[in-house]
């Protein structure tokens, strides 16, 4: 406890899954936590519970694909506080959209806009309240941004930008005692996959999941928690000599290079049941 203590972080997306998880834990470590989102009633509810649990938070609606809404709440950060030591770049969205010659133009620029322009968004706002004296900065990028997906190719493409623009900054801010990693989960038990693939109780959503369970090496979901987990990790001083990284947490899906006999073998299937 306390590896955050006397420490101002900015978590977008902090409303529902990996961001309101990482806001409780950086809380629970002693930062003051900045949840910005655009989704308002989730977000308050998030803030909430960490104020009840004893934490400081703040809840700001925030659009991160929207440079003026972006640079207004920056300059009320600065007027307010100064300086911040953490800022996770979390906010994002997901979609199918078909192969790429069917995929609409509009979907493929709202993916974009948000994962990969709202995180150069952020960072370009609010690196300056860091350069004083230095920080961390995590992204969250995904194991697609390393691999594939079938009719996902904007968000292939913006989380793949997402990683390389993190060893960009980096590299560009290294010398000034930030440092920026990026985090990529693999599939997590979040709101959004409810959205994407059907929740626990809908039979699509119920399948979808015995498909991961066993294609999976670690044999589930991961929780947002343990995303959360690695996010401090990064935040904290425990990381001081990790920059320009990308970190993978997907219960080793990314270890192997085709599923191969995983699909006919029976005792690998058994023993995720």
């Amino acid at each position: 406890m306390g590896r955050l203590s006397g420490k101002t972080a900015i978590i977008t997306g902090a409303a529902t899954g990996i961001g309101q998880a990482t806001a409780r834990v950086f809380a629970d470590e002693g930062a003051r936590v900045i949840c910005g989102d655009i989704n308002e009633s989730e977000l308050n509810e998030t803030v909430r519970a960490i104020t009840k649990n004893g934490g400081e938070a703040e809840a700001f609606h925030l659009d991160v694909s929207d440079e003026e809404n972006v640079k207004s709440f920056a300059d009320g950060i600065q007027q307010k506080y100064g300086t911040i030591d953490i800022l996770f770049n979390n906010a994002g969205v997901d979609q199918e959209g078909g192969k790429v010659h069917e995929y609409p133009v509009e979907l493929f620029d709202r993916i974009i806009a948000v994962d990969l322009r709202g995180t150069f968004l952020c960072s370009k706002y609010l690196i300056p309240l860091m350069l004083e004296k230095g920080g961390s900065i995590i992204n969250t990028s995904s194991m697609s941004g390393r691999a594939a997906d079938l009719d996902r190719s904007g968000y292939n493409a913006a989380k793949g930008g997402i990683t390389n623009l993190t060893k960009a900054m980096a590299i560009d801010y290294a010398r000034s005692g930030i440092r920026v990693n990026s985090l990529s989960p693999g599939t997590i038990e979040t709101p959004l996959i409810d959205k994407l693939a059907g929740t626990k109780e809908d039979e699509m959503g119920e399948a979808f999941r015995e498909a991961n369970k066993w294609i999976t090496p670690l044999g589930r979901l991961g929780k947002p928690e343990e995303m959360a987990a690695v996010a401090l990790f990064l935040a904290s001083d425990d990381s001081s000599y990790v920059t320009g990284e990308d970190i993978t947490a997907d219960g080793g899906i990314m270890a192997y290079t085709w599923p191969g006999k995983m699909l006919i073998d029976k005792k690998w299937k058994e023993e995720t049941e």
